[in-house]
C-alpha cells in the first residue's frame, strides 16, 4: 500500500502543544480518510513542524449503499427533503413494501481528490488550545503556517490548502546551521534529509539525546541530574537540534534552598538542576543549546551564567528580604487575600484549618498544640516575597522560615506538606501533625466549595476537588487512619458561615435519599451524605486505576454505609477474598438463585417473605434441616466476627453454608405446595443474611 507523508511547517509551535496536536492530527487524518487509510497514522511533532506517515491506498470503490426513504404516499416535501440529503433524484428511488427505497451505487474514491477535500478540513477545525489568523485571512493555526507537504507513494500530490499556502514537497531544515527550502521524495528521505539539515524529527529521540548527554557529561565530574521528566519533555519540544552543556553557579548563591535554585532555573531558563552523589545542590547547571557552537559552546554557556546571576540574585532578594520578619508576620496580609468571592479571605480560611486540626489532631494521634500552631502558619507564605515570585515554593518556603525562627520540627515539616499529596505520584504526609493539617486543608476545600455549589463537572474540575478527594482517601489509606469522614466533613461545614451555604446539595441529596419528603438529619446530615458520596466515588476511581475490584466496595456500601475507610476497605478485601474462592463463587452462585425464586414469589404473592416466621417441625427433609442448623450457627457467628472487625473469618463463616445450600438445591423441591411457603421463609433467611453483608447484587460478575 502507498505510503502518505504529510508535514505542516510554521513558525514555533509552543512546546506545550506539540505531543497532544500530533495525536489530534493523526485522529483527524485517519477520520477523514478512513476510506483509503485502513490504520491510524504516526504522528511527529518538534518546534516548527508536525508529521504524519502512514498507508494509505492510492484508490478505492465503495460498496453499493440503500437508505430507506419516507413512506409512500408521504407529503412531496418530505420525499424532497429526502432526496436533498442524498443529492438524488426521484429516478434513483425503487418501492420496497410500504416504503421508498434510495439504491445508491459504489463510488470510486481517488486518494488526491480525496485528500485535497479531506486536509483543508482538518486544518480548519483542529483544536489548538490557542490559535492566532495572520494578513487577511480568517484561517487559525497556532502560529502562521508556510509550507505543507503532502506525498503519497513517491508522488507529490499539490493543491490549495488554507491562507494562499500549497501543498507540495518542500520542507526545511535547521532555521540557523542549515537554512533554506529542500525536496523529499518520501519519509525514509524526509527523516535523513532533516537529519541531515540538523533536525531530529522524533521528540521522544530528542529527549533521550537531552537525558544522555547531560547525564554523561554530569558523570565526568562525578555529579547527577535532578530528575525532571516535565522539564525533559518541554525542553525537547524547544530544540531540533540539542546540544547539552554544562555551567557553573556562582558560590555567592549556593546557600540559597535548593529548591529556589531549581526553581528560577526551570521557570525562568528552562536548566536543569545537578546534584551530588550524597543529594547536595551542586555549583553547577545543564543547558541545552539548539545550535552546535563553533567554539564549543563557550560563548553559550558565558552568557547563560550571565543570565542565571542576575535570576539567582533576585531569588537572594526575596530570601533575605522575607527572613527580616517572622512568618506568622504575614498573616495579616491575608486578610485581604480572597480565596474565593462566596468563601471569603485566606485569613478567614487560615482561622477555620486552625479550628478544624485541633479537632482532628486528637484523632490521628497529634499533639494538639502543634496541629493547631502548624495550621496557622500553613498558608502564610503565601504572603511572601518568594511565594509571591515562584508560587510553586508555596510550602516549601514556609518550613524554611519556620526552621529559621526556631519552630518545631514537626510544625515546619506540616507547613511544607499539607499540601500533599500534589498528584499521583506524590508522597502523602505520615506525620501526625501533617496529616492533620493536610487533612484540615482537604476537607475545607471540598465542604467549602461543594457547599456553594462549586461542584466539578464532566468538562471540568477548576478547583481541583477531585484531587483533594483522592488527597483524602490517599492519606487515610496509605496511614491506615481509622477517622469518621462523616464526623470530619460535619466539623468542617459548621465552619462555615450563610443561609444557602450547602442548601444545593443537601436538597439534591435529600431528593433523593427521602423520595417520600422525610427528612432524617437535616440539612447536615444530606449534605454530609453528599459528599461522602463524591469521596466514595474517587475511592472506586483509584481502585479501578490500580487494578483492583471496586464492585466488592460498592457491595459493601450498599447494606451497610461505612464512612471508616480503613474498615470498609478491609471488609471489602475480605469479600473479595469470599468471593473469588471456590466456595465463594459457589455461594455466591446460590445465593443469586435463591433471591431470584425469592423475587419472583414475592412478585406473585404480592408479599415479602423477609422476617416470615420459620416452622422447625415443617422442614421434612435432611437437606432443608441441613441448612437450617448451618443458617442457625453461620449468621450469629458472622455477626459476631464482623462487630470484632475479624472479617476474614466472618465470610469464612458463611462460606461454611455453601455445601448445605448446594444440597438444598439439589435435593428440596422449592414450590412444593404444602412446604412452599416455609421454604420460602428459609431461603428469605439466607437471603437476609448474605444481604446484612452486603449488596452482593453489585459484583460484577
Amino acid at each position: 500500500m502507498p505510503e502518505l507523508l504529510i508535514e505542516l511547517f510554521s513558525e514555533e509551535i509552543p512546546a506545550r502543544m506539540q505531543a497532544r496536536a500530533a495525536e489530534d492530527l493523526c485522529k483527524a487524518l485517519h477520520k477523514e480518510l478512513g476510506a483509503l487509510m485502513p490504520a491510524a497514522p504516526r504522528g511527529y511533532s518538534g518546534p516548527r513542524r508536525l508529521a504524519v506517515v502512514g498507508e494509505m491506498a492510492a484508490r478505492a470503490e465503495t460498496a453499493p449503499k440503500e437508505e430507506r426513504g419516507p413512506r409512500v404516499g408521504a407529503p412531496d416535501a418530505a420525499l424532497d427533503g429526502f432526496l436533498r440529503k442524498h443529492g438524488a433524484s426521484r429516478d434513483a428511488l425503487v418501492q420496497e413494501g410500504q416504503f421508498w427505497v434510495l439504491k445508491k451505487p459504489g463510488e470510486v474514491l481517488e486518494a488526491a481528490d480525496l485528500l485535497a477535500k479531506a486536509l483543508p478540513a482538518v486544518l480548519r477545525g483542529f483544536p489548538w488550545p490557542k490559535s492566532m489568523r495572520w494578513g487577511t485571512s480568517p484561517f487559525l493555526w497556532v502560529r502562521p503556517l508556510q509550507r505543507v507537504v503532502c506525498i503519497l507513494g513517491g508522488e507529490v500530490l499539490r493543491f490549495p490548502v488554507e491562507h494562499g499556502v500549497t501543498s507540495g514537497d518542500e520542507t526545511e531544515g535547521h532555521r540557523v546551521l542549515a537554512p533554506g527550502a529542500f525536496r523529499v521524495t518520501g519519509f525514509a528521505d524526509y527523516v535523513a534529509g532533516l537529519r541531515e539539515r540538523k533536525v531530529v524529527l522524533d521528540a521522544a529521540e530528542r529527549a533521550t539525546l537531552i537525558r544522555d548527554g547531560i547525564a554523561a557529561l554530569a558523570a565526568a565530574e562525578g555529579l547527577e541530574v535532578v530528575p525532571d521528566d516535565g522539564l525533559l519533555a518541554e525542553v525537547s519540544g524547544l530544540v531540533e537540534w540539542p546540544v547539552p552543556l554544562l555551567g557553573s553557579i556562582d558560590d555567592a548563591f549556593m546557600d540559597l534552598p535548593p529548591e529556589v535554585m531549581r526553581t528560577t532555573m526551570r521557570i525562568n531558563q528552562k536548566y536543569f538542576a545537578l546534584r551530588t552523589k550524597d543529594g547536595k545542590a551542586a555549583p553547577r547547571f545543564a543547558l541545552v543549546a539548539n545550535i552546535t557552537a563553533t567554539d564549543g559552546g563557550r560563548a553559550l554557556v558565558a552568557g547563560n551564567e550571565r543570565v542565571l546571576r542576575a535570576r539567582l540574585s533576585d531569588a537572594r532578594f526575596f530570601w533575605d528580604l522575607d527572613r527580616k520578619q517572622k512568618l506568622e508576620d504575614w498573616l495579616p496580609k491575608l486578610e485581604t487575600v480572597v480565596f474565593h468571592a462566596k468563601l471569603g479571605t485566606q485569613g478567614e480560611r487560615v482561622r477555620r484549618l486552625v479550628r478544624l486540626a485541633g479537632v482532628i489532631a486528637p484523632l490521628v494521634g497529634a499533639d494538639v498544640a502543634q496541629a493547631e500552631r502548624a495550621a496557622g502558619l500553613a498558608k502564610a507564605d503565601l504572603a511572601t516575597g518568594m511565594v509571591g515570585e515562584f508560587p510553586e515554593l508555596q510550602g516549601v518556603m514556609g518550613r524554611y522560615y519556620a526552621l529559621g525562627q526556631g519552630e518545631a520540627p514537626a510544625v515546619a515539616e506540616a507547613v511544607a506538606e499539607h499540601y500533599r499529596p500534589l498528584g499521583a505520584g506524590d508522597a502523602v504526609p505520615s506525620d501526625p501533625v501533617a496529616i492533620s493539617v493536610a487533612l484540615a486543608d482537604k476537607l475545607d476545600q471540598l465542604v467549602g466549595f461543594f457547599g456553594v455549589n462549586e461542584r466539578p463537572t464532566g468538562s471540568g474540575d477548576p478547583f481541583a476537588l477531585r484531587r483533594a478527594a483522592l488527597g483524602v482517601i490517599r492519606i487515610i489509606r496509605e496511614n491506615a487512619l481509622r477517622v469518621s469522614l462523616s464526623a470530619g466533613i460535619l466539623e468542617a461545614f459548621r465552619e462555615f458561615k450563610g443561609a444557602t451555604f450547602g442548601i444545593a446539595v443537601a436538597q439534591e441529596v435529600a431528593t433523593r435519599r427521602h423520595p417520600d419528603g422525610g427528612v432524617e438529619g437535616g440539612i447536615e446530615a444530606d449534605f454530609t451524605a453528599g459528599l461522602l458520596d463524591f469521596l466514595f466515588d474517587r475511592l472506586r476511581v483509584q481502585l479501578r486505576a490500580e487494578g483492583a475490584r471496586h464492585d466488592v466496595v460498592a457491595a459493601i456500601l450498599g447494606t451497610s454505609p461505612d464512612d471508616d475507610l480503613t474498615r470498609l476497605l478491609a471488609r471489602a478485601d475480605a469479600l473479595r477474598a469470599l468471593v473469588e474462592s471456590e466456595d465463594g463463587a459457589n455461594l455466591l452462585a446460590a445465593y443469586r438463585r435463591a433471591a431470584n425464586i425469592l423475587r419472583i414469589e414475592e412478585k406473585k404473592d404480592a408479599a415479602s417473605y423477609t422476617g416470615a416466621e420459620l416452622d422447625p417441625a415443617a422442614l421434612t427433609l435432611p437437606e432443608e434441616q441441613a441448612l437450617s442448623a448451618a443458617l442457625d450457627h453461620a449468621v450469629p457467628e458472622a455477626a459476631r466476627l464482623l462487630q470484632a472487625e475479624n472479617f476474614a473469618e466472618a465470610m469464612a463463616a458463611l462460606a461454611t453454608l455453601r455445601a448445605p445450600l448446594d444440597a438444598f438445591f439439589d435435593k428440596v423441591l422449592v414450590n412444593e405446595p404444602q412446604f412452599r411457603r416455609n421454604r420460602l421463609a428459609l431461603l428469605a433467611r439466607l437471603r437476609a443474611a448474605m444481604d446484612s453483608i452486603a449488596d452482593l447484587s453489585k459484583l460484577e460478575g
